[in-house]
């Protein structure tokens, strides 16, 4: 079956070592044949995904050495992080990307005119996190026909789709996940391989086209070297296995806690896009934690100027660095009506409420109070078995800079660099090419240029 104009898969799926580890910037040697489906869009419920447990709960933190066959996107050989993360994002064939595979440090940017596909690309990484996360294909993929390249031809059944994959590093090494979704005439997954250490960990594939679900196949080694189950088809296959891994046998922890890695490394991601008109209105104090649009900012900073008074001290700092006039500290007043506001303080001046400021100036607090928190302060699912001290988040700010000056970036970008070092923190964003021209003047920031 040719879905992409050139991915042809082969269903017989072997879950076999391969005859080499894959390469940096490459797709993983499973991601082109032996894959499969998952199902159909949307159909079925939500599945609840389990929290990390297992080789990745109990090891986190003991750092392992890079198999000899290489490292995926930025990992590295030697000693490798113990925050799982993605480290390389690949579109093979998604919407205008064609081959691209893009290595991600701690702060990566992309930068190109109109149209060169940066918001396309976050889209992806969004994408697969949502499917980490145990989010169904058709709530992932609404539109799945516009991702697929607009030269892909259909097959003779009138099938076309798209593929992405990604790499994720962390205590076992670099980790590949690849899929082939098909789009027309019905969304389903129709491939989808893990690989690590050069071996293949899953494969899935398609048995019966009249049937939602799919034969998934993962490493067992011992007496029974593959287990075979039936698998849906509108899930990710790989964050099902812990579910269904007994975890007994030397295979199956490998399996798993590669699963798990992959897991962990795209839930980690929260995509923030603060959208300044619903940042002015007072809210109703609520749980304090952040959405994606950060319409509940006031709600958030009256959480935080709580629990987190030192954070919140510092975003105060932060805030005077990019916002017009003096500020000697960001308040909360709690109204009549029982909402709250937030306000920047002036010192001996009166305070200025948030919903007089600029656009900018409520993006640029936005971003920055998603650097200064976390995962405990933002609206996504909280990795509950991983040390607090081991979880990292990735933002993933789609135009980063929009609306905001070249001063608010700078410093934005200051802010990032610097708590990324920890390793706490990673930012995937997009940028235009005068933002652009800043980050590349900032060490430790990586630029991708998608025009070239």
């Amino acid at each position: 079956m040719d879905l992409t104009g050139g991915f042809t898969l082969d269903h017989s799926s072997p879950v076999v070592p391969p005859p080499a580890a894959p390469s940096p910037g490459a797709p993983s040697p499973g991601s082109t044949s032996g894959a499969v489906p998952l199902r159909t869009g949307g159909s079925g419920p939500r599945v609840s995904v389990p929290e990390a447990r297992g080789p990745v709960a109990s090891e986190v933190g003991r750092p392992r050495r890079a198999p000899q066959g290489g490292s995926g996107g930025g990992g590295g050989r030697g000693r490798l992080r113990a925050r799982p993360a993605v480290t390389e994002l690949r579109l093979s064939a998604f919407a205008g990307h064609r081959s691209a595979a893009h290595a991600l440090g701690p702060v990566t940017l992309f930068a190109g005119p109109s149209g060169s596909g940066k918001s396309t690309t976050l889209r992806a990484y969004e994408a697969l996190a949502r499917l980490g996360a145990g989010d169904p294909l058709g709530e992932v993929f609404p539109d799945a026909a516009d991702c697929v390249p607009e030269r892909a031809r259909p097959d003779a059944q009138g099938r076309r789709g798209f593929r992405v994959g990604c790499t994720v590093d962390g205590p076992e090494g670099p980790v590949h996940l690849d899929l082939a979704i098909q789009a027309e005439p019905r969304l389903r997954i129709v491939g989808e391989r893990l690989t690590g250490r050069g071996r293949t960990l899953l494969a899935t594939a398609l048995r019966d086209p009249g049937r939602s679900t799919v034969q998934a196949e993962w490493h067992t080694a011992g007496t029974t070297p593959v287990t075979r189950a039936p698998f849906p088809d509108d899930l990710l296959g790989t964050a099902l296995l812990p579910l269904r891994v007994a975890g007994k046998t030397p295979g199956q922890l490998e399996v798993l806690a590669a699963a798990e890695q992959v897991v962990i490394g795209l839930r980690s991601a929260f995509a923030c896009d603060p959208r300044p008109e619903r940042m002015r209105a007072p809210v109703p104090p609520g749980e304090g934690r952040l959405r994606r649009g950060c319409g509940n900012l006031a709600e958030v900073l009256h959480r935080t100027r709580t629990d987190c008074p030192r954070r919140h001290l510092r975003l105060a700092a932060v805030a005077g660095a990019g916002c017009a006039g003096p500020v000697t500290g960001l308040g909360v007043q709690e109204l009549p009506d029982g909402t709250v506001r937030a306000v920047l303080e002036r010192g001996g001046r009166p305070a200025t409420p948030l919903g007089r400021l600029g656009d900018g100036e409520l993006r640029y607090l936005a971003l920055a109070l998603t650097l200064l928190t976390g995962p405990g302060v933002l609206a996504m699912d909280r990795l509950a078995e991983v040390p607090d001290a081991m979880q990292s988040l990735t933002l993933l700010a789609d135009g980063l800079d929009r609306g905001l000056d070249g001063r608010q970036v700078g410093e934005l970008l200051g802010l990032a660099t610097g708590i990324a070092a920890d390793g706490h923190i990673r930012v995937a964003g997009t940028v235009g090419d005068r933002s652009a021209a800043e980050a590349r003047r900032t060490p430790g920031v990586t630029v991708v240029d998608l025009s070239v």
